[in-house]
């Protein structure tokens, strides 16, 4: 079986700065870590290659050069390969242009059974791009995995948590899915295998590998939703304290928090 695991590198704090012209986050390779949800896809995908002889477990991600840290974190945890595709043009891409790069990525690779990912990320908590992708794909998804129930040659069975009951669903490969926090516990690097890919050689892909190289489908220009504004949260910690009756207070809350941009 061949599984292949999307991960991401997101800021490690909320001190993060906006470009003020586009709108999108500056990720400077500083203060980055993996997103914790991708921690609980790699871990699944490490327990099915376990009960499947000759699996093989593929990460893929997409940024600029420094995200290497993430795939080779990948790598120390488990994974057998790795791939970064990585170009200027796929720079301010939204979730559309990000979940189409990443399924021209996953066609580039080819031959695959499972497509597994976190449920979101922290960055921009959408959870929209791994069932995105799987649209580009073709195959069907499951979203808000909490348990693989069982997994047979040619379908997984899986328990999907939603916010008021459980589903218990069973999909043929190839598929994708996306995992729920604390359905596992994710195991740490091993030195050991850090040691043993010292000198692996992680393969980068760009546009021009890509089937569809027309960049108007990716990044800035591939993407339908442009942002209005962002900017960081001020942070204050002052406080202001109302009194009067409700029909009062409501007026005056209501204006505060227009005034504040929260409205």
């Amino acid at each position: 079986m061949k599984i292949i695991t999307c991960i991401k590198q997101v800021p490690a704090s909320s001190n993060v700065q906006v470009d003020p012209k586009t709108g999108v986050l500056i990720r400077d390779g500083n203060n980055v870590k993996m997103n914790p949800f991708d921690l609980y896809a790699l871990e699944a995908a490490f327990q099915i290659k376990s009960q499947v002889e000759n699996s093989i477990v593929h990460s893929i991600t997409m940024g600029p050069p420094s995200a290497n840290s993430v795939l080779n974190e990948a790598l120390y945890m488990g994974a057998d390969e790795a791939t970064l595709i990585s170009d200027r043009r796929f720079a301010g891409a939204d979730v559309l242009a990000t979940s189409y790069t990443l399924s021209q990525l996953v066609t580039h690779i080819a031959n695959f059974d499972l497509i597994i990912c976190g449920k979101q990320t922290t960055d921009g908590d959408t959870a929209q791009v791994g069932p995105e992708m799987a649209e580009f794909l073709g195959i069907p998804h499951v979203p808000y995995v909490k348990e693989i129930v069982e997994v047979k040659e040619k379908s997984i069975i899986l328990r999907s948590a939603y916010d008021t009951y459980d589903e218990l669903v069973e999909v043929l490969y190839p598929c994708l899915i996306t995992i729920e926090k604390d359905a596992n516990v994710p195991r740490l690097p091993s030195y050991r295998r850090k040691v043993e890919f010292k000198n692996y050689y992680i393969k980068m892909v760009s546009l021009k590998d890509l089937k569809d190289q027309n960049p108007d489908n990716y990044g800035l220009t591939g993407s339908p939703t442009q942002v209005d504004e962002i900017f960081p949260p001020v942070k204050r910690t002052e406080a202001i304290v109302l009194e009067g009756k409700k029909e009062k207070l409501a007026k005056e809350m209501f204006h505060i928090l227009k005034e504040s941009r929260f409205l």
